[in-house]
């Protein structure tokens, strides 16, 4: 789902963002940041960017082939004879 390079990098920016007077608690911080992100995002039910390229390609094509399936059908309704006195 998601790589260590990206909660390392998520994690790079919080502690970015922590004021310069805490630098002394700096390791600490960094260590919990990673630990929660990855507890946190690991709950998610994320897929990642290749996954959903390749079910959206996957779409495209089935969609592709209902088109071309739904044109074969109304080729095939219209050569039917038409029947006005349908009973059942």
């Amino acid at each position: 789902m998601f790589n260590s390079n990206t909660i390392d990098d998520i994690a790079n920016r919080l502690i970015d963002a922590v004021p310069s007077n805490l630098n002394h608690l700096k390791n600490d911080i960094e260590k919990n940041f990673h630990a929660i992100l990855q507890s946190a995002l690991g709950k998610l039910d994320l897929v990642t960017r290749e996954e959903f390229e390749v079910q959206k390609a996957v779409l495209i094509k089935t969609r592709n082939k209902l088109e071309a399936l739904e044109k074969q059908v109304t080729k095939i309704e219209q050569c039917l004879p038409q029947e006005t006195n349908l009973k059942t």
